[in-house]
């Protein structure tokens, strides 16, 4: 089987720090994968280096079969994939629909059918209303649906979400929810990274913990829940299930 991401002693450092070490991941097409870790993990440089924004210092990946060293076949495989990365990035000065128009046509796209996806994706993301405003007068959660629906138009076959929660409002977090389960239910491969461990445990079918760098654990979702909660497995994957709160003298009785 192919799979849809293979990473294999990924490792990437930063002079003397070593923010990914060796890293072997296996992700198989059509899963709901959450990628889980604390602040400084490297859960966020993993995902640069899969979609080419960062090279690593060592080791091999694949992304939908191909070796992405190969420079022409790592081109033909980033149209196939979706982007939202921690930093959005957005063009400021560029409405919801010029921004959208513009990645359709970088994904080579014929206009036809960006204007299609435009107009569905505007509509399904409730940003029709604001089609007049630049994207820097958006709202953060705006900003988030709007990154998505650029993800979105390639209809692509790989997601890579790098906290699309974070920031978002109730109504917000809902449309992302439920167009992320219809991409994987159409046989999309999602990679996702969330310190929500809730929104993890009830979306992704597979969880990978990584910590200090390193993969520490993976399993499907169905055997950690057999086994108890994501959230104790987390604490101790990662070496934090004795952790004590530090009390504060104030308000202390």
């Amino acid at each position: 089987m192919t799979l849809a991401i293979e990473t294999n002693g990924l490792t990437r450092r930063f002079g003397n720090f070593c923010a990914v070490d060796g890293l072997d991941l296996r992700v198989e097409p059509g899963k709901f994968y959450g990628f889980l870790g604390p602040n400084g993990a490297g859960k966020s440089t993993t995902i640069k280096m899969l979609t080419g924004l960062l090279a690593p210092t060592s080791g091999t990946f694949r992304i939908l079969g191909e070796d992405m060293a190969n420079m022409h076949r790592a081109r033909e495989v980033k149209r196939r994939v979706g982007v939202v990365p921690e930093d959005l990035a957005l063009f400021d000065n560029l409405t919801a629909r010029e921004y959208l128009t513009f990645i359709g046509r970088m994904y080579l796209l014929p206009l036809p059918t960006v204007r299609e996806r435009c107009q569905e994706l505007l509509e399904m993301m409730n940003l029709e209303s604001e089609e007049r405003k630049l994207t820097v007068e958006f709202s953060h959660g705006m900003k988030k649906k709007l990154a998505l629906a650029a993800a979105l138009i390639p209809n692509p076959e790989l997601l890579f979400l790098d906290e699309p929660f974070e920031g978002v409002d109730a109504v917000a977090s809902r449309i992302l929810k439920d167009t992320l389960k219809r991409c994987v239910e159409r046989g999309a491969t999602v990679f996702l990274t969330s310190h929500v461990l809730e929104i993890v445990e009830k979306l992704c079918t597979d969880v990978g913990i990584i910590a200090k760098g390193k993969l520490v654990h993976q399993a499907p979702m169905d055997q950690i829940r057999r086994n108890g909660s994501l959230e104790d497995l987390f604490l101790k994957a990662v070496g934090s299930e004795r952790v004590e709160v530090q009390k504060l003298s104030w308000l202390e009785t």
